[in-house]
């Protein structure tokens, strides 16, 4: 009976010229069968069919659903809660269409269906996920933009979830609120990195869409700004040295980051060293991210930067270490190493960790020629002190050294004639440490190279040319040797090595 009864009103409704003289008998008993604690209906089939016709009924009357709205609200938020995984479905259509029927009515009931959203975005379903996550994009652009701070850690939760289409909707949802929501201006901080996050999704299609939407949103700030932004777009010079394999994103985007980073990288550094190993990926994969959007702007944050980055490169997960890597050359492309130089030596003179030498590398990796030669002569001597290339004998740091000099010399070319002492200085101490035939050899193919920039035949000619000099270095403490000490394993290499 209550499913012909059904059948005819849907078929009556969706016939009938004017649906909305049925409202006032209709809601009501549509509220009495859905909503506890009346006796809800007890078939999952019936409770599908008749939250399908509100969405006929939303479908076809629209705004003059308005007075109802408050029925409506709370038939939603029992049936977005509902056992049965298509009546959940299809109550996220009938939000949806709902918000977008009365938008200058919805926002004060908006609110009220939050809960019951967040409550179902985990669902085990996959096709709930989605469409809670396009419901909830729909529910808060047309209704009260506050709600925004109650769903952001519940979508970039999902942006960890393993089905991609899901995935898909939020970065959706997120591009088109950084589009159209009244009040995103106020929002950029918290939504940003929810967008730029989906630009190392694994399946390329959500990469393309990210990016999409982020070339529009930044086109959007430009126009709006324009007055703002006039120097800049007659003046600005396209930087001569650019990370290889990057395109430099547009004005507009590079201006939101450089103006909302101070917001966003205290929590994304805090981010980078959590508990979750697939939380600090995702940060360190954004970092990088971000720090290409802000160039030169990454200057006044360096010192939480740099923190952030020793503690990143100690982490036990490689991509963790390889993405933070990244950011660390981007340091050197963009800032300036009398900056950057005068950050990290300190660092040095307290206890050099290996961490702290393999963002060194990379800075260096990342820094132009030109600007880096005033610093050559200061990087080989801090390099070369006895508390930086003595400190330890565990491989790992000394091959963080070494991949140190191997950035000199690639970057440096000729220039590192003038520190070429120094240089045979850290790579003879390297080659005295007990260690692996791998690491000796790989210092025998860098001393190579550094005879090679200097037009010498081999590196047989570099121990010609520092061969006093490096017996006078260690025999200065020959009085007080003892079995343990480095010089005696110093002074072997460069007996045995020199030829």
């Amino acid at each position: 009976c209550r499913e012909l009864a059904l059948e005819l009103l849907r078929h009556g409704l969706s016939h009938g010229e004017r649906p909305c003289e049925a409202l006032p008998v209709l809601l009501p008993a549509l509220a009495q069968r859905l909503c506890p604690p009346q006796g809800a209906e007890p078939s999952e089939e019936l409770r599908l069919g008749l939250v399908q016709l509100l969405g006929l009924l939303l479908q076809r009357c629209g705004a003059s659903m308005a007075p109802y709205l408050g029925d409506i609200a709370r038939v939603l938020q029992a049936t977005l809660l509902d056992h049965y995984a298509e009546v959940r479905r299809e109550s996220c259509s009938c939000a949806a269409a709902c918000a977008r029927a009365m938008p200058e009515h919805f926002h004060m009931q908006s609110e009220s269906l939050i809960k019951p959203l967040m409550q179902t975005i985990s669902h085990q379903h996959y096709r709930v996920r989605v469409d809670v996550i396009q419901a909830t994009g729909a529910v808060i652009q047309f209704g009260n933009g506050n709600s925004v701070d109650d769903v952001l850690s519940h979508l970039a939760q999902r942006l960890f979830d393993e089905i991609p289409k899901v995935r898909h909707a939020v970065t959706t949802v997120i591009g088109e609120w950084l589009l159209h929501l009244r009040d995103r201006y106020s929002y950029f901080h918290k939504l940003i990195p929810l967008l730029l996050g989906s630009f190392t999704d694994e399946i390329p299609e959500n990469t393309k869409l990210a990016w999409t939407y982020w070339e529009k949103i930044g086109l959007q700030w430009e126009k709006e700004n324009e007055e703002d932004l006039k120097d800049k777009m007659n003046f600005s010079v396209s930087p001569s040295h650019y990370p290889k394999g990057e395109t430099q994103p547009g004005l507009g985007c590079r201006e939101l980051v450089s103006r909302n980073l101070s917001k966003i990288l205290p929590g994304l550094c805090h981010d980078i060293t959590d508990w979750v190993e697939s939380t600090r990926i995702k940060a360190a994969q954004l970092l990088y991210t971000l720090l290409l959007h802000a160039e030169d702007h990454i200057t006044q944050h360096m010192e939480l930067l740099l923190r952030t980055l020793y503690q990143a490169c100690s982490d036990e997960a490689s991509e963790v270490v390889k993405n933070s890597v990244k950011a660390a050359e981007l340091i050197g492309t963009f800032v300036s190493p009398k900056v950057s130089l005068k950050l990290i030596t300190p660092a040095f003179e307290q206890t050099p960790k290996a961490s702290c030498v393999m963002v060194l590398a990379a800075v260096i990796r990342g820094s132009p020629k030109e600007t880096l030669q005033p610093h050559v002569t200061q990087l080989g001597n801090t390099l070369s002190q006895a508390g930086v290339c003595q400190r330890s004998e565990e491989v790992f740091y000394m091959e963080q050294l070494l991949y140190c000099i191997q950035a000199l010399i690639e970057v440096c070319q000729e220039d590192c004639k003038e520190i070429s002492l120094q240089l045979m200085k850290i790579l003879v101490t390297i080659m005295a440490i007990p260690s692996s035939q791998d690491l000796k050899e790989k210092v025998e193919i860098t001393m190579s190279s550094l005879a090679e920039v200097q037009q010498l035949e081999s590196f047989h000619c570099l121990y010609k040319q520092h061969i006093i000099q490096l017996l006078e270095w260690v025999s200065v403490s020959c009085e007080g040797w003892t079995c343990y000490s480095p010089e005696v394993l110093q002074f072997e290499v460069i007996a045995t090595h020199s030829g």
